[in-house]
Order: structure tokens, then C-alpha cells, then sequence
């Protein structure tokens, strides 16, 4: 006799509900979350703008047929591109990803939520738009900051707990969730059709983390995230022309997420929706560097500074025994390699090749990572003398909530017997303990970035506005666009 299989739909799994309530109900009174977001808006924009110096990011970009022009579509700044919101967030999400240089949050899992603005201004921008043609009010950029902290908050306490890249998904799976999820409250969605999208996102084929690691590491983790941003705009418009969601996408028996991807185990959750996460979020600032190896970058300019001297030939490198780099767990299943670098992504998601280059220059940019840059032969041979070496406190202290550190030491042995300082460095310039000393960096990263793309008149007036929390909040997102429109 067969068993009888139940075809009751259940109500939805919990998991979707709150991520939908959250979005739909819960109002965000931090001002510290609502001024970070203003600086991760201009650092994020800005990462977008340098990416746009390289012909391997830009040749993915604009329409796909060439010409093509969306009347009241979203535009991509930086560029004279306006195109549908599905194909400009890829678009926005590409650029902000490609150097590996914008914001990130680490702990059980990893990833950068502002990916997540690629998908959170190209629907802004339309929906701004399309308002304005109807002879409605146009969506603000106070709705693009609310978006941005709630979507930054999804993605982060999902990952707080749940460590994807464990089963082989590569942390875009919380860009999509998270993006789905706010840009179907952009587009006008209810608490339910927020359930319906998020279901699909969960239910959606999801990303193989084998392009971020040895042996094939390459730059689809440029655009990866932007591949998620723009999946989830497609799912958020599909949900609002009346297509349905999977209420138990995640808990179904066999079917489920849970049993075909996560190990049968459900997420656990280490604290409720809020505004956490923007508000602890991690910038990088000085230097585009996988963010697990920040610390190890700061500790190498300190180090090139006291003995970079004894280091700037190869007989010199000769003459070194061996390299430390003291660090913690996370970091040496992503980033400790060896054996040949392939390209730029390979380069920067290796800890020995970014200490090498700080140690040897004293800087470290997104041009370090280029093949003339790498063809130095002195990067490998510095790369031959370096150990990593797991610090069990560095490990726990990675992942305790209230410290969130992400430290790395480095200290040079010689083969004379002397040595260098161990240098130590427990909190990178980006982190949320050492933001006043970080935010005036950050600002001076954007000016050199707006200087990329506009003349001193539009940089002036971009900059200016973006430093005004109230008037840019009160600004039409058209019009903030506008402003960065390229013709």
C-alpha cells in the first residue's frame, strides 16, 4: 500500500514571513544606520566608478543590443546608458563588485551587501521615473537608504549564523534574498507578494562558489553579484505580474532548500531584523585586498616602512628565512594560496601575494592585480618565504559579536639571525571601532573616484550633496541619477 502524500498547501515557512515582515512593517529610527548608508551610497558608487577604467568590466555592460534606450528606464551612472531595471541592475551590481573594493561583512558567511544597491537604485531610479510620468511623487533617496539598511540587515543576519560556502554556494545566494526582497517593496509589493518573491529567490538555481577558489578562480566573481541583483529584480517584477511563490520553499520534505542544499539543517538566527548590520558594516578604504587579508595589507605598509629597504631585490629576498603571517581560520581556507596566480581575481583572493606587494611598495592598488603588475618577479619570491599560521584568539575574537575583529600579524625572519617587529593589526581602517579615523578616508576615496568620471563643476556639486544627510534624503532619485549620468 502506498503512502499517502498530503497535498495541503501549509502556511508559509517563517523564515519568509519575517524576512517580510521586516521589510514591510518594521521603520528604521537609527541615525547612525541611516548616515552609514549615506557613506556606503557614495563609497559604493564610487567602487563603480574606478571599476569603469577597466575594459574587462565595461565590455559587459550596457544594453544587449547595442543603441537600445528604455524610455523612463533606470540609468546607469557613470555611463549615458538607460536601460530596464532587470538589465541595469546586473549593469550597477557588475561595476560596484568588479575591484573587490566595496563594503563587506563577515562571519559564518561572507559577502558585500551593497551589492545589493544594484538592484536597490536601478528599480529606485525607474520606479522614480515611471511615478513622475504618471503625475505621481517621485521616490526619494531616503527610500533608496531605507532599502539599502534593510537589504544590508537580510543578508548579514542570515549570514551570521549559516555559513553557505560550507555546502559549496558562493554568498550571492544572500544578494539575491535580500535584493528580491526590498525591490519588491520598491516596486509596490505587498507583505504577501514579498513572501511569493523571496519563496522563488530560495527555490532559484544558486551560484557554485568554484569560481572564487584554486584552481579556477576567475572573474565571474566580478560579476556575480550582480548576476544576483539582477535575478532578484526579475523574480520581485515576475511575483508583481501575479506569479505565485512557494510557501514552503525552504522546509518542504526532500523538496525543500534545507534538505537539497543546506544538510537538512534549518538557519538558525542570532538576533532579529534591526539595523545591525549597516551599522557594524566593514568599508574598504585604502586598498582593494579580499577583506580577510585588510589587516595583513595595514601590518605590510607598517613593515615596508621599518625594513622594505632589506627587501627590494631578489638577492635581497634571498636573504630572508622565512615570513609569518599570523592569522585566523577564515582566512586561510579562502585565502591561503600557493603555486602560480592566474589572473587578477586569483591575485586578489591570495594573502601571501597582497602582503607581498605591501611589503615591497608600501601600497597596494587595484592595478597591483594586473598581469604587468604580477610579472615582478620579486611577488613570488616573497610569496616562496611566507607561512600562514592560525591564531586560535584571532579565530574566536573573528567571530564574536562584539568584538567582530579581523586581525593579522606579519613579522620577517632573516637568515642572519634578526627580525622584524611582529606586526600586528587587529582592526582594519574600515571597521566600525575606528570610524572616525576611517569616514575622512573614505570621503577622500570618493573624490578620487567622481574625478574619474566628471569635471571639477559636477564633482563639486555631487560631493556637496552627498554630504548633506537632510537634502539628500529629501532628493528625487531621478534626480540624484541624473546627476551622475554620463552623456
Amino acid at each position: 500500500m502506498s503512502a499517502h502524500i498530503s497535498n495541503v498547501r501549509p502556511a508559509p515557512d517563517q523564515v519568509l514571513v519575517d524576512i517580510a515582515n521586516y521589510v514591510n512593517d518594521f521603520q528604521i529610527t537609527s541615525t547612525e544606520a541611516y548616515d552609514t548608508a549615506r557613506n556606503c551610497l557614495i563609497d559604493t558608487l564610487g567602487c563603480g566608478f574606478e571599476a569603469l577604467d577597466y575594459p574587462a568590466c565595461t565590455k559587459l555592460l550596457g544594453p544587449v543590443i547595442p543603441g537600445t534606450v528604455v524610455p523612463n528606464g533606470a540609468k546607469v551612472p557613470g555611463t549615458a546608458y538607460q536601460l530596464d531595471p532587470i538589465l541595469a541592475a546586473f549593469n550597477i551590481g557588475a561595476m560596484i563588485r568588479w575591484l573587490d573594493f566595496n563594503d563587506t561583512w563577515l562571519a559564518a558567511e561572507w559577502g558585500h551587501p551593497s551589492d545589493n544597491l544594484g538592484g536597490i537604485l536601478a528599480v529606485a531610479d525607474y520606479m522614480s521615473r515611471k511615478h513622475i510620468a504618471e503625475g505621481k511623487a517621485p521616490l526619494t533617496m531616503k527610500d533608496v537608504l531605507t532599502a539599502m539598511i534593510k537589504a544590508h540587515e537580510i543578508q548579514g543576519v542570515l549570514a551570521l549564523e549559516n555559513s553557505f560556502n560550507r555546502v559549496g554556494l558562493d554568498h550571492v545566494i544572500l544578494v539575491k534574498i535580500a535584493s528580491t526582497a526590498v525591490v519588491t517593496k520598491l516596486l509596490g509589493g505587498t507583505q504577501e507578494d514579498i513572501i511569493n518573491a523571496v519563496s522563488n529567490a530560495f527555490v532559484d538555481g544558486q551560484s557554485l562558489r568554484t569560481y572564487r577558489h584554486s584552481p579556477n578562480t576567475g572573474s565571474r566573481k566580478s560579476w556575480a553579484a550582480g548576476d544576483a541583483t539582477s535575478r532578484a529584480v526579475r523574480l520581485a517584477w515576475m511575483t508583481l505580474q501575479g506569479e505565485m511563490g512557494y510557501p514552503s520553499a525552504l522546509t518542504a520534505n526532500t523538496w525543500g532548500f534545507y534538505d537539497v542544499l543546506f544538510k537538512g539543517k534549518a538557519f538558525s538566527f542570532q538576533r532579529p531584523y534591526g539595523s545591525y548590520v549597516m551599522e557594524q558594516v566593514l568599508f574598504k578604504i585604502s586598498f582593494p585586498a579580499e577583506f580577510h587579508a585588510q589587516t595583513a595589507v595595514e601590518a605590510a605598509f607598517q613593515l615596508h616602512q621599518a625594513v622594505g629597504q632589506r627587501l627590494q631585490t631578489l638577492d635581497d629576498i634571498a636573504n630572508i628565512e622565512k615570513i609569518i603571517i599570523t592569522t585566523h581560520e577564515s582566512a586561510i581556507r579562502i585565502i591561503d594560496k600557493t603555486g602560480p596566480m592566474h589572473n587578477p581575481a586569483d591575485r586578489d583572493h591570495c594573502i601571501q601575494y597582497m602582503t607581498a606587494v605591501g611589503l615591497l611598495k608600501g601600497s597596494l592598488t587595484a592595478q597591483d592585480y594586473e598581469d604587468a603588475a604580477a610579472a615582478d618577479p620579486r611577488i613570488d619570491a616573497l610569496r616562496d618565504k611566507m607561512q600562514c599560521v592560525e591564531h586560535a584568539p584571532y579565530t574566536r575574537d573573528y567571530l564574536d559579536p562584539e568584538k567582530r575583529s579581523i586581525a593579522n600579524a606579519i613579522q620577517v625572519f632573516f637568515k642572519d639571525g634578526t627580525q622584524s617587529n611582529n606586526i600586528a593589526v587587529e582592526y582594519p581602517i574600515g571597521h566600525r571601532r575606528r570610524r572616525q579615523e576611517g569616514i575622512p578616508e573614505l570621503v577622500k576615496k570618493f573624490k578620487m573616484n567622481l574625478a574619474r568620471r566628471f569635471d571639477a563643476e559636477k564633482q563639486a556639486c555631487i560631493l556637496d550633496l552627498c554630504q548633506n544627510q537632510a537634502v539628500l534624503e529629501a532628493t528625487p532619485v531621478h534626480q540624484f541619477v541624473d546627476l551622475l549620468a554620463v552623456e
